[in-house]
């Protein structure tokens, strides 16, 4: 299952907030699902935050996008600079300033999320977030929107019978 997502969306902080730790437990956790996460930024915060994530070391990239969906309210939406509650978000995550600068300037990794989202406009016809493309033998199936974890089990199970 790939969900692509914008780190400012507030249904995709709903997603991984109420939806997310069950698909984890249940599907993800045992080996029924393989759960990847794509870039789809809707604004510029959101995409200097997804470069900001993709310049992590691998390890910490899923934990910071956790971070950044569950704090939304506090960086993305803050009455202040979201840039510099972006930075300390990523300064808890271990990226030093200098490090967070540069990941700013880096114009070939915002291009290449920026492809992401065109080819998953193209290839699975996303055009809002979060979206779901459900993958099985060749096949795939797109869901738009923020599902429960029982549509959630159910998109996984027909895809696994398709």
């Amino acid at each position: 299952v790939r969900e692509f997502f914008s780190l400012t969306c507030s249904h995709c902080a709903a997603f991984y907030r109420d939806t997310m730790p069950q698909v984890k437990q249940r599907l993800v956790e045992p080996g029924t699902v393989r759960f990847v996460y794509r870039d789809f930024p809707l604004d510029r915060l959101a995409l200097a935050a997804a470069v900001v994530a993709r310049s992590l070391p691998a390890e910490r990239y899923e934990p910071f996008v956790g971070a950044l969906l569950a704090a939304q309210d506090r960086w993305a939406f803050t009455r202040g600079d979201s840039m510099d509650e972006l930075a300390k978000m990523a300064a808890l995550a271990g990226m030093a300033r200098p490090q967070f600068d540069a990941a700013l300037r880096d114009e070939a990794l915002a291009r290449a999320i920026l492809e992401g989202v065109q080819a998953a406009e193209r290839e699975n016809g996303v055009r809002s977030t979060p979206s779901f493309v459900f993958r099985q033998d060749g096949r795939s199936r797109t869901q738009a929107g923020a599902v429960g974890f029982e549509r959630f089990q159910q998109l996984v199970d027909e895809a696994r019978r398709a």
